[in-house]
């Protein structure tokens, strides 16, 4: 007889599943938000937090941005719902143009999704598609960073480079690859010479989401290269580093050379919708019209009225704001910010670029902090006033393009709190 143990009663009775938390012991009042403006959250117990990752990277612009919210109003008024299941409509056929004309380098064709993880799912697919219509069905491999974040998504889950579980989940990643990229692309290499005839595509975040670790422009070229010799797809996922986390609209838009896939998501409509958007290059786009075939992919929330209008908006918003001088601005705050935490006990080396940077926790003995750890400190910076995201090793620091210098200031004496509070309660023992 199998012995079912015996749980401890969980402390609060939510209806609610969190997500990625134990639920015996989540802190309903501290956690649970009731409002947003600009760049604070409210939550239940009557604090007012800053908010240092842009919810999760999506709120760009600040939350309950006025203009974006009355575009979706008007258009939610104008068609409440739309499909794209073969049939289009006009705020589609509008934000695909806007879309399209975002990145430095030239695509031909967009494909709505809902979720940064359904889209790496739907860019999978579309790149095994593109092989077999290539007549190379051999091209079922796909290949990613080794710490990579691409979604939860099964598809996706395989993809991601982290350990997330996919054992305990029966994750098939028998298609899928990692690699090294902090290694002057030596498994890179290896990796081609043994199976580059069957690899359908590279996936790749230029900074990646887990640890906010960026991709050398170096090993970009390397891939590069390795595409011109065996003939793969490129993908940039700039579901995090997109629409001005990082530099410009994307990116990869300061790459040598065009990626075949853009996947976009996050601050794509300032969090304001379940929304992704693959942006695909003519190399592939020619071949399925050349051959009619159709791309056997569909998500029934995607690419709605009210969604294109946030896309809209946003890229609207942004243009007016004059995103580019946000960035560089904030990037400047989060490099004077970092580097005054430096001088503190418990904090280590930076990591990332542009506004999406990490920061290393280290214990006494420096070693740097388990996961255990960093969720012990996250939550003493969340007590003392300000949201940081947990990352391995360390938080990360995401906040609005519209942060100010009393933002900042205000930022950095939660964080100062927070770790001492950390440090008074040995986590850094």
């Amino acid at each position: 007889m199998a012995v079912v143990p015996v749980l401890p009663t969980p402390r609060t009775q939510l209806p609610l599943w969190v997500p990625l938390v134990t639920q015996h012991d989540f802190n309903e009042d501290s956690y649970t938000a009731v409002s947003a403006e600009g760049v604070h959250v409210t939550f239940a117990d009557g604090g007012q937090r800053i908010c240092a990752k842009s919810g999760l990277w999506n709120t760009n612009l600040g939350y309950g941005n006025r203009q974006i919210a009355e575009s979706i109003a008007k258009e939610l008024n104008a068609a409440s719902y739309l499909p794209l299941f073969r049939t289009s409509h006009r705020k589609a056929i509008e934000a695909s143009r806007a879309l399209l004309s975002l990145p430095a380098h030239d695509f031909q064709r967009v494909v709505f999704s809902t979720s940064g993880g359904a889209a790496n799912d739907a860019v999978m697919k579309l790149a095994r598609h593109y092989f077999v219509l290539n007549g190379q069905p051999e091209r079922k491999l796909i290949v990613g960073l080794s710490g990579s974040y691409h979604g939860l998504t099964y598809g996706s889950q395989a993809l991601s480079g982290d350990d997330l579980g996919q054992a305990v989940y029966g994750v098939d990643q028998r298609s899928i690859r990692h690699i090294r990229f902090d290694d002057d692309g030596a498994e890179l290499a290896r990796l081609m010479q043994r199976e580059g005839h069957r690899i359908a595509a590279v996936i790749m975040e230029p900074v990646l989401g887990s640890g906010a670790e960026s991709v050398p422009a170096a090993f970009i070229e390397e891939v590069i290269k390795h595409r011109d010799h065996h003939g793969f797809l490129i993908i940039a996922d700039e579901v995090a580093t997109g629409f001005g986390r990082v530099n410009g609209w994307f990116a990869s838009d300061e790459w040598a050379q065009q990626p075949d896939v853009i996947v976009t998501s996050k601050g794509l409509t300032n969090g304001t919708s379940a929304c992704a958007a693959l942006l695909i290059a003519q190399r592939v786009t020619q071949l399925f019209d050349q051959t009619e075939s159709v791309f056997v992919h569909g998500e029934t929330q995607a690419g709605t009225p009210a969604t294109c209008a946030a896309i809209l908006s946003t890229i609207a918003e942004m243009k007016r704001l004059d995103h580019n001088v946000l960035t560089k601005q904030v990037a400047s705050g989060l490099n004077k910010l970092i580097e005054e935490l430096q001088g503190t006990p418990g904090v280590g080396n930076s990591s990332g670029r542009g506004c999406m940077r990490g920061l290393k926790l280290l214990s006494k003995n420096g070693v740097p902090l388990g996961s255990n750890g960093v969720l012990a400190v996250v939550r003493s910076i969340h007590q003392a006033g300000a949201i940081v995201q947990p990352g391995p090793g360390g938080i990360q620091l995401l906040p609005a393009l519209i942060y100010t210098d009393e933002n900042f200031e205000e930022l950095r004496t939660a964080i100062e709190t927070g770790l001492a509070t950390a440090e008074c309660d040995g986590v850094f023992e």
